[in-house]
């Protein structure tokens, strides 16, 4: 009887947001971003330590909502004129490149076979901004240069990832063709542009029209519900053309932004409550997928080095383009440090090669643990280095109202 009550999803939804909790408490204790309590307690409860919660398809679900809605309200806090700029183009460009080849170079001198080292560098070029927007967020610097650097490049990293995984794949596998590479291109490419478009054009002009007939007046939560189903329904897109959700959301919340709403709830504060819940999983999640015991020695010699591989090339290939960019040198360091995270991205990309057949179980551990570590350093890095004593306090909406050294 207790074993069947213990698998109702409503006392995992109730454990998980207790472990949130939990999260937030160390987080005050030790004075960090309330991102790193939440992924420490994650360790904590998950396999490495307790063994309390397992990541389970419901926990991996929950996570993955939850870094959806966040890349939707993040999205709200940029325009398309922030990501299209050209040096955001060469920033992810020779952040990919750099990386590549950092993580394939070592893995060779590991003495990795071919195919395993180019995964491992197809791994070390992911970035993923859940984490390092969120903690930008909480500081109340996302309208920072550096900021709209580390947002638009990343969501050209993303495309350029794609095209990266496309290419280390179809060359294991002996099947390399450009014309494979250049339809994966034109796909991410169309969605993006399309898509933001649609959203920017389209529906934004539709949901300010319905805004004003009797029906939204009535049911004034019509709009948000409207426009949390579309969120939804881009990151299904992005994912059906090879692109991260996030991506996807992120669209979104740029092509809504602009909305002006009279008679409906707002966008963007009924999306923030949401995130408050979902994306407190998601980073608890990122603790609970690792497993340290799988860690042996050797893996662990090869784990630190890809650890500082990892970072070292995100940092010097996109901080040194940022630099050549125009950025000063604390926010061209910024940048890449902000470009470091490897999070679920890289994740995916090592369960893709593990499924192959194509990795082992020892260097999937290896990118799995280094994802978690990049995730963790950067916050580690901004709260501690970049922005220390920095804060931002925000009111019950979500706006900063204190922001302060």
């Amino acid at each position: 009887m207790m074993e069947s009550l213990f698998a109702l999803p409503e006392f995992q939804m109730s454990l998980l947001l207790f472990v949130a909790l939990g999260g937030y408490l160390i987080a005050s204790r030790i004075n960090q971003s309330a991102v790193i309590g939440l992924i420490l307690v994650g360790l904590l409860v998950g396999p490495s330590v307790l063994g309390l919660v397992t990541y389970t398809d419901f926990v991996k679900s929950l996570a993955h909502l939850g870094a959806v809605i966040l890349l939707f309200v993040i999205g709200f806090e940029f325009n398309m004129k922030d990501i299209v700029q050209p040096r955001n183009f060469i920033i992810a460009f020779i952040g990919v490149i750099v990386p590549w080849i950092g993580g394939w170079y070592l893995a060779v001198l590991f003495g990795f076979d071919s195919a395993s080292s180019i995964f491992v560098g197809t791994a070390c070029t992911a970035t993923s901004i859940a984490i390092t927007a969120n903690v930008l967020k909480e500081l109340g610097k996302l309208q920072t240069e550096a900021a709209k650097a580390i947002i638009g490049a990343a969501v050209i990293d993303d495309v350029l990832a794609l095209l990266a995984l496309a290419i280390s794949a179809d060359v294991v596998g002996g099947s390399f063709s450009y014309l494979g590479i250049a339809i994966v291109t034109v796909k991410a490419v169309a969605f993006i542009v399309i898509a933001a478009a649609f959203g920017m054009l389209v529906v934004s002009h539709f949901l300010e029209r319905l805004d004003t007939t009797p029906f939204v007046q009535k049911y004034p939560e019509f709009i948000f519900i409207f426009a949390m189903m579309l969120a939804f329904l881009y990151a299904m897109c992005a994912e059906a053309v090879g692109l991260s959700a996030i991506v996807g959301a992120f669209i979104a919340g740029v092509s809504f932004r602009d909305v002006e709403l009279r008679q409906s709830h707002s966008l963007k504060k009924g999306a923030e409550y949401l995130q408050i819940i979902f994306a407190s999983i998601f980073f608890v999640s990122l603790g609970i997928i690792a497993d340290l015991h799988q860690v042996t020695m050797e893996i662990l010699l090869f784990l630190v080095a890809l650890t500082l591989i990892a970072i070292i090339t995100k940092v010097a290939g996109c901080g040194i383009p940022a630099k050549l960019g125009g950025l000063c040198t604390k926010d061209a360091l910024i940048v890449g440090f902000g470009m470091a995270p490897r999070g679920e991205v890289a994740m995916i990309v090592a369960l893709i090669g593990l499924e192959k057949g194509i990795i082992g179980q020892g260097i999937y551990v290896a990118i799995v643990m280094m994802s978690l570590l990049t995730t963790v350093i950067t916050p580690l890095v901004y709260r501690n280095w970049f922005y220390k004593g920095e804060y931002c306090l925000y009111d019950a909406g979500g706006t900063c109202i204190d922001e302060g050294k």
